[in-house]
C-alpha cells in the first residue's frame, strides 16, 4: 500500500478579500505526478506555495504533508558569483553537502557539466535553469512541489526532465509541479485543472 506524502481536504487560498481558490481536494501518494494546471493568474504558484506551507496569504481546510520536501520556485535560487558546481554544493532542502562526484553526475544528467567551472552569472536563463534542476538528480526528499520547472528549458531538457520525474515516482517519490503547458508523461500523469476551483 502506498504512503500519502500530501493530503489536502477542502483547502480555500485567499489573498485579501479575494478568494483565489476554493475547496481543493488533493491527495498525493508515492509514485504520484501531479500537474496543477490553469491559465496565468488562477492561483497554481499560490496553491503550491500553500502545499510548501510558504504561503504569504490565507489558507483555510486541511493540509497533511509528510516533511520530507524540496520546494523549487519561479527563481533559479543561484548565486551569480558562484559556479554550478559551487552552487550545488548546498541543497536546499538542507540535506548534507553532495560529494563532487554526485554534483558532477547531475549536471552531466542535464546537460552542463562543460560550464561547472564557470561563473554562474555568465550563463544563459536556459543554462541556469538547467542547473538548478540538476537538485533534482541529487539525493532529494521524496516529495518535489516545483513551480514551472520547464520554464527556459528547450525540448531535450524537457525530456531529461520528465523522464526524472518518472524516475523518481517509480522509487517511491511524488511530484507535484505547475505548468501552463501540457506535459508528455503519459497515463502515469494526473492533472488537476485549477479553473475548477477558482473562487468568487
Amino acid at each position: 500500500m502506498t504512503e500519502p506524502l500530501l493530503m489536502a481536504s477542502e483547502l480555500s487560498v485567499q489573498k485579501g478579500v479575494r478568494a483565489l481558490l476554493s475547496n481543493v481536494s488533493l491527495t498525493v501518494n508515492q509514485g504520484d505526478v501531479w500537474q496543477l494546471a490553469g491559465g496565468n493568474g488562477v492561483g497554481k504558484t499560490s496553491l503550491l506555495r500553500a502545499f510548501a506551507r510558504l504561503a504569504r496569504i490565507e489558507v483555510f481546510g486541511r493540509l497533511e504533508r509528510c516533511e520530507d520536501v524540496l520546494y523549487s520556485g519561479h527563481s533559479a535560487a543561484l548565486k551569480g558569483a558562484l559556479t554550478p558546481r559551487q552552487n550545488l554544493m548546498t541543497h536546499p532542502s538542507g540535506l548534507n553537502a553532495p560529494s563532487d562526484l554526485a554534483i558532477d553526475t547531475a549536471l552531466e544528467a542535464v546537460g552542463v557539466l562543460g560550464h561547472a567551472d564557470v561563473q554562474t552569472a555568465r550563463l544563459s536563463a536556459g543554462q541556469k535553469r538547467r542547473v538548478a534542476l540538476a537538485r533534482l538528480f541529487l539525493p532529494s526528499p521524496r516529495l518535489w512541489l516545483l513551480d514551472e520547472p520547464f520554464t527556459a528549458l528547450d525540448v531535450q531538457g524537457v525530456n531529461v526532465l520528465e523522464a526524472r520525474f518518472l524516475e523518481h515516482a517509480r522509487s517511491g517519490g511524488a511530484v507535484v509541479f505547475t505548468s501552463h503547458q501540457s506535459a508528455a508523461l503519459g497515463d502515469e500523469l494526473k492533472v488537476l485543472n485549477l479553473e475548477h476551483y477558482c473562487g468568487d
